[in-house]
């Protein structure tokens, strides 16, 4: 290997995980956004020459992050999809362990590079983007989240700076409509005192299977959604069935819960032991939303990402 080659594959190597987290946030999927970075590196090293050029080494990530954005945009091209025309409609969406976004910290060579807050990752925002046009939304994140300007945007997206705001300007009209109107309901904050309470409660509730105390939590317009799948619970009434399920006389099983963190948001890892296993098997996540002291939204995905949070796939019985 070259020396151009092996200080191209360090370089580009050091902004892995938050070019993932990049096209995270444009395609609202973990795995969709390996891919992409896969291809991002690809056309990267096809173009490594330019490397060399004195002065390359600043531009670097800039320059990775414009493959980055139209490696998205094109594999949105590629699979036709279609902007969600409701928060219900992003059957793609997958969230983001912690663990993970705790890997990006500002270094020194790069004191831009800063760690993923909450105002940008919380799930609320990133499926509020997925309503959002490919190019909308790639003008929306280039400014509002990596805070490039109106130029470096208009480069990145090979367009006019005047193409380059309207599409920002149309993008932020959305999201205010979409988003809550309380910034307060997602504003970037770590996750507080109250919101580890609630989730020990939720947690402890599951255990005893006490269908009460998890009504007890909850707001009485708590919404459940369940991606991929299309169902939505709204409101405490809708939920009964989904207890009863869990933890009537004719449920699956027991349940363990862990709790972790994804999109910097509470949630609970569970996993559930069938009638004769021997084995607590990972089973589910629940990503809660607070409001006003109490859970007012559950978002819930399968175990696909229990090894990326650090999780075990089974838990064994205890004495």
């Amino acid at each position: 290997m070259t020396t151009i080659e092996a200080g191209f594959a360090e370089v580009a190597e050091r902004h892995r995980r938050e070019l993932h987290v990049h096209c995270y946030c444009m395609l609202a999927s973990f795995d969709a956004a390996e891919d992409a970075v896969q291809e991002t590196f690809l056309r990267a090293w096809r173009g490594r020459e330019g490397f060399a050029r004195p002065g390359a080494d600043g531009n670097v990530r800039a320059w990775l992050y414009k493959i980055a954005t139209n490696v998205c945009l094109d594999q949105l091209r590629r699979e036709s999809r279609r902007p969600a025309v409701s928060t219900t409609e992003v059957s793609w969406l997958q969230p983001y362990p912690d663990r993970l976004l705790d890997e990006i910290a500002p270094i020194a060579e790069e004191p831009e590079t800063a760690a993923v807050n909450r105002e940008t990752i919380e799930l609320t925002f990133v499926i509020a983007l997925q309503l959002l046009p490919p190019r909308q939304r790639a003008a929306l994140i280039a400014r509002d989240v990596l805070g490039w300007s109106a130029s470096e945007t208009a480069e990145a997206l090979e367009t006019s700076v005047a193409a380059a705001n309207s599409a920002l300007q149309r993008a932020r009209a959305t999201l205010k409509a979409n988003l809550p109107e309380r910034r307060t309901d997602w504003r970037a904050r770590e996750i507080g005192a109250e919101e580890r309470e609630l989730l020990e409660r939720f947690i402890d509730a599951h255990e005893r299977c006490d269908a009460a105390a998890v009504v007890a939590v909850a707001a009485e317009d708590l919404r459940i959604t369940m991606p991929p799948y299309p169902w939505l619970y709204d409101g405490v009434d809708a939920i009964a069935p989904l207890l009863d399920r869990a933890f009537g006389p004719e449920r699956e099983g027991d349940w363990r819960l862990l709790p972790t963190s994804l999109n910097r948001m509470p949630a609970a890892a569970s996993y559930l032991r069938r009638p004769g296993d021997a084995e607590f098997r990972a089973f589910k996540f629940d990503v809660l939303r607070v409001r006003d002291g109490r859970i007012a939204e559950i978002t819930t995905f399968g175990p696909a990402l229990f090894a990326a949070c650090g999780l075990p796939e089974t838990l064994a019985l205890t004495p």
